[in-house]
Order: structure tokens, then C-alpha cells, then sequence
């Protein structure tokens, strides 16, 4: 069978198709066995034990006849015979590594179950590295999506070998960002779940149960589009979980022990984290940069937080997207990000004096311009919120109506008003997201959506001077709608003189959790209630001869499900019970929305 080289672009993006995945490509491509003069050692399938007697298989990877050497570490749950490093570079510089397929995957003993085991594995696994002779009790940790996950959780125990982590791309709170944004419930898990289904069901037939044939399992399409949500039955038979986590719509402690903002203040180490304006998980990393530099539990690791936003995806570090390119200093190589992570190993891991952590601590790109940066904090210090208030004559309805943004706050304007219909939604065009289609993640034009009745359009007029917007970005509506709940969107985009109208981020808010992701409040329909939404962060220049736009509607499918707009449990009604909802939208003295930008003075 011909081995695929891991950093080749084809398969990258070919790679398990959709799946909440991203194999860090942490040295380049295929490895070799010789290393100058040095051979290099691979151990496969050494079966790791646990505390509870599962035993997990870990590959180890090393320079023949080195001595101790500090370890660098992986966990996945994506096959670790698929992660194709080239090791030279670090075995060069003085590093073992080991990679552990998690517990129930792949060659792993044991049930697979998303983020409950990874904690007291990963302290398992830190023991057993000790105890190796070519360890000098020393590790750093990497990798990106869970694998970032499989780093932060156990982040929380503080194992006392463990120097440093460098998680991508990953999540802070299980809950808000990662299974659910703004109470909504996001889908790309759902694709991953049917992406590990032929997996956990092989390991079923392995036990001797009776299996369904592979064919036989639902494509993600169909998946995606079924109703009710929950009532999928290889689903409910072969990952139970994730059906609980549709009976745990709400924020608490069900997901706090899962996740890793539950113990931030309890982290000591020193972190890089890593990822992309159009990663699923850019709120995600921000959160954990911004919670450890202000909450960890040492002064060490409080001063030694590092931040690398690029404009990237969760799946492509390039820079390069079918409909723009960011110019070829955008991609992660482009910056050397290998020798950026291999300084911050030797500093931490090794203890050797470089110099790299009196470096400004936030580096970002910013689209627009298309340059890197670094900043010594984020927020950027200077940041100056601007409103830009929604304005029309109660038709912002397309981006043939009259929908405009203003500095200047609104009086006595009428509402715009549109209807939902869950049976047809607004369709998903990139953004954070990973999805069906080669177009389908990242900067899309929005014009096809613009087109839509359903979608309320908002625009400053052609920009004379150019406007850099880099940080957290709000929208504040004051609505009301014909039903008890409903959901609300929103859209950034950035519009070219050419017509095109390039997505920057996106957001949602669920109604029902307008007060609180705890508890859920029901409207009184036609009355009218504030609603904030979270855009997420970008970095971005509108140019002289752009514009900024907003985008307001109901849905943005599949990248949440659908609202059904009853008031009731969402994920367990069929279609029949779905209904549509009339949504307003206002902007007057009384009820000023609002889009709050962050600007930086240029």
C-alpha cells in the first residue's frame, strides 16, 4: 500500500472529509530512519497500562544511542500511524517523541468517550515517561482540535514533568464554542461523530457483537438534515455521548468537569497557543490565552502566555482560499511556525536562555493588508469601541433594500421584519466552519445569501479612509418575533470594490438564552427583548473603497441546526413540528441596535 506523504496539500484536504480534525503539522512531511549518522528508533504499539488496567498504544520515536532526553508528547484520537512527522528537525535538537492513540481509538484499549478519560490517561502516560531511560523526565506537549484538548485537561492536575504546552486550534469550554455557540447547537461535531462511527463500530465486531454493515451507515448529509436531530440510531447505539450531550443543552456542570476553563487557576506552565481568524475554535483559543495570562496559578505562567492568530482555517494554514489569497507571507510557513514551536520548547522544556520570552507576546496577521504584527497584549492596548448603529426605512430586507450603518444613533424608525422558515434556511457560505465542499470554510463571498428576503443587509457607505477593526466584535438587537423562541444571526463581511462581499466572522444567539446559557426564558411574543451576540474576533483593514457590512437573519445551516421555533426541545421534535416564526429587527431611540466594532487608530 503506497504510504501518502501527511504534508502533501491533496491530502490534507482530503483527510477524513469533515471531521472536527486537525493532525498537527507540527515538523513537515513522511519521516526517515536515518538522521546523519544517527539511526532513528521507532517503537510502535507499545501498549502503555493505566490506572484502571486499560492499555493504551504509543509510538516512540528517537535518535539510536542518545542519552536522557527531554520528551515531546501527542495524544489522538485520529490514529497515530497517520501522524507523518518529519523528525529530524527535533530529534535534532535533543527531543524523543511519543505519540498515544487515546483510550477506545485505534489501537487503544477500552470505550472511547469525547473528553471524559483524557485527564488521568495523559497524568498516566507523564508516569510512564518518567519512568523510560531515555526520558530525562522532562516533556512538552503539542498538537491541535482535541489534540489541543488532550494537553489543557490534564494542564489542570499540573504534573510536575510537564514544562510547557503548545495546544492549536483547540477549545476552551466544551460547552460555549465548541458543542454549542451562543445556545445553538453547532453541527461540525455531528460530522465528526459520523466520521468515527466505522471505527467504533469495528471495535464492536472485534468483541463479537452484532454489527451493522459499514455500508449501511447514513452519509453526513443526510445526517445533517435529518429531524429530529437526536434520532439517529447508529448515533444513539455506537456514541451515546453525543446524544447526551443533546440532553445537556444548557451550560453547568455536566460540561464544566469536561472542560478546561474549569481550571485555569489551577495551570502553572507556560503556553503558545495557536490558530486561525476562520478556525471553529477562534474564540476557543483567545479564551485560553487571555484566561491563563490573567488566572494561572504561578506568576511564571501568567507572564509567559503566547498568542499566534493567522487567517487560517481550522484545516488550512495556507493562507490560500478559492475566492482570495492573503499574499504568500500568510502561511504558517511562511513564518518558519516549526522554529517559532522549537524555541519555545527549548526555552521551556529545556530551560535554555534565547530570549524568546521578552517577545511581544501576541503576533496576528491582518487581512486587508495582509501583514503580520506583534502587540504586546489583547486586547490591543488603544483599542477604541465605535457603534455603528442599524439604520433603514424598515426594508433592510437584501442587499437590494435600504439597510444601512451609521455613527449616527437612530429616532422613531420603523422595524425591518422578515420571516424564518426552519424548512428553508439560510444556507451556511464558509466562515468558521468545517463543512461538505472545498468552498465550503473560510472567506466566501456572501452574495448568494444576500439575495435572500430573509436576511436583513446593513452597509456603511464606500469607505473614504481605510478602517482596521482587530479584537472582539459585538451586536446588540433589540427584537421580538411572533414565537416563544427563535434564534438570531449575524455576519461581518468586508465588501471589495468589485462587488464581492468577503465573510470575516459570524455569530448566533438563541433567544431563550438571551440572559444566561444556564437557564432558559422563553419570550412573550411581539414583545421586544435586547439580544447581544458574539462575533467572535478578527483582524482586518477595510480599505478605501470598501465596505462594511452587516448581515442579520434566523439561521446559518449547517453550521447550527435549526431553530423549530416552539419553544419546546429542539433536538428531539420531527419536521412536522417545526414552525415559522416573523422576526423584527428595531432601531429607534428607545431600542438602538447596534454594532460594536473595535477599532484601531491608524
Amino acid at each position: 500500500m503506497k504510504e501518502t506523504s501527511y504534508c502533501s496539500s491533496t491530502y490534507f484536504k482530503q483527510l477524513i472529509p469533515g471531521i472536527l480534525l486537525f493532525f498537527t503539522i507540527l515538523f513537515g512531511c513522511s519521516p526517515s530512519h536515518t538522521h546523519g549518522q544517527s539511526e532513528i528508533i521507532q517503537e510502535k504499539d507499545i501498549m502503555m497500562p493505566t490506572r484502571d488496567g486499560a492499555m493504551l498504544a504509543t509510538d516512540i520515536y528517537r535518535l539510536k544511542d542518545a542519552p536522557p532526553s527531554p520528551v515531546l508528547v501527542a495524544r489522538t484520537p485520529y490514529n497515530k500511524n497517520n501522524t507523518r512527522l518529519d523528525f529530524e528537525r527535533y530529534l535534532n535538537a535533543g527531543y524523543v517523541i511519543v505519540i498515544q492513540d487515546v483510550r477506545g481509538r485505534y489501537a487503544s484499549e477500552g470505550d472511547f468517550e469525547s473528553y471524559v478519560y483524557e485527564t488521568n490517561d495523559a497524568l498516566d502516560l507523564y508516569d510512564w515517561i518518567n519512568q523510560q531511560p531515555w526520558s530525562n523526565g522532562k516533556i512538552g506537549t503539542f498538537g491541535g482540535s482535541y489534540l489541543g484538548g488532550t494537553q489543557t485537561l490534564p494542564a489542570r492536575e499540573n504534573h510536575p514533568a510537564v514544562k510547557t504546552m503548545v495546544p492549536e486550534i483547540t477549545f476552551s469550554n466544551t460547552h460555549e464554542g465548541t458543542s454549542y455557540q451562543g445556545g445553538a447547537k453547532v453541527l461540525h461535531d455531528l460530522r465528526w461523530i459520523v466520521s468515527i462511527l466505522p471505527d467504533l463500530m469495528e471495535r464492536r465486531r472485534a468483541r463479537g457483537e452484532d454489527v451493522e454493515p459499514r455500508e449501511s451507515i447514513p452519509d453526513e448529509i443526510s445526517v445533517l438534515n435529518g429531524l429530529p436531530l437526536a434520532n439517529h440510531p447508529y448515533i444513539a447505539k455506537y456514541a451515546p455521548f453525543y446524544i447526551e450531550w443533546l440532553k445537556n443543552p444548557n451550560a453547568g456542570p455536566y460540561w464544566e468537569e469536561r472542560s478546561p476553563n474549569s481550571g485555569y487557576q489551577n495551570m502553572t506552565i507556560p503556553a503558545m497557543h495557536i490558530s486561525g481568524w476562520y478556525d471553529i475554535f477562534v474564540r476557543g483559543t483567545i479564551e485560553i490565552y487571555t484566561s491563563m495570562r490573567d488566572k494561572a496559578g504561578s506568576e511564571i505562567a501568567r507572564k509567559n502566555q503566547r498568542l499566534i492568530m493567522g487567517p487560517w482555517t481550522h484545516m488550512n494554514f495556507s493562507g490560500e482560499f478559492p475566492e482570495i489569497s492573503f499574499g504568500p507571507e500568510s502561511s504558517s510557513s511562511a513564518i518558519d511556525m516549526d522554529g517559532i514551536k522549537l524555541r519555545w520548547y527549548d526555552r521551556w522544556v529545556k530551560g535554555e536562555k534565547n530570549g524568546i520570552e521578552q517577545e511581544d507576546p501576541v503576533m496576528i496577521f491582518t487581512m486587508g493588508i495582509n501583514k503580520w504584527r506583534t502587540e504586546k497584549d489583547w486586547p490591543i492596548p488603544g483599542t477604541e469601541y465605535k457603534n455603528f448603529y442599524l439604520r433603514s426605512g424598515g426594508k433592510a430586507n437584501s442587499v437590494k433594500g435600504d439597510g444601512y450603518l451609521s455613527e449616527q444613533a437612530p429616532i422613531g424608525e420603523k422595524p425591518d421584519v422578515f420571516v424564518y422558515d426552519p424548512m428553508n434556511p439560510v444556507p451556511t457560505l464558509g466562515g468558521q466552519v468545517i463543512l461538505p465542499g472545498p468552498n465550503a470554510t473560510g472567506p466566501r463571498d456572501q452574495m448568494e445569501v444576500e439575495l435572500r428576503d430573509d436576511v436583513l443587509v446593513y452597509s456603511t457607505p464606500v469607505l473614504e479612509k481605510a478602517i482596521e477593526v482587530t479584537g472582539d466584535i459585538t451586536l446588540k438587537l433589540f427584537i421580538s418575533s411572533s414565537a416563544p423562541d427563535t434564534d438570531f444571526t449575524a455576519k461581518l463581511v468586508d465588501v471589495f470594490p468589485d462587488g464581492r462581499a468577503m465573510l470575516l466572522t459570524t455569530g448566533i444567539k438563541r433567544v431563550r438564552y438571551r440572559n444566561s446559557l444556564e437557564k432558559e426564558e422563553l419570550m412573550e411574543p411581539g414583545k421586544v427583548y435586547e439580544v447581544e451576540i458574539d462575533l467572535q474576533a478578527t483582524s482586518n483593514v477595510f480599505l478605501p473603497g470598501h465596505q462594511i457590512r452587516l448581515e442579520v437573519s434566523s439561521s446559518n445551516f449547517p453550521q447550527f441546526n435549526r431553530n423549530s421555533n416552539t419553544g419546546g426541545s429542539i433536538y428531539f421534535e420531527s419536521a412536522e413540528e417545526y414552525q415559522k416564526a416573523t422576526n423584527k429587527v428595531y432601531h429607534e431611540d428607545e431600542f438602538p441596535s447596534v454594532l460594536i466594532l473595535p477599532v484601531i487608530e491608524r
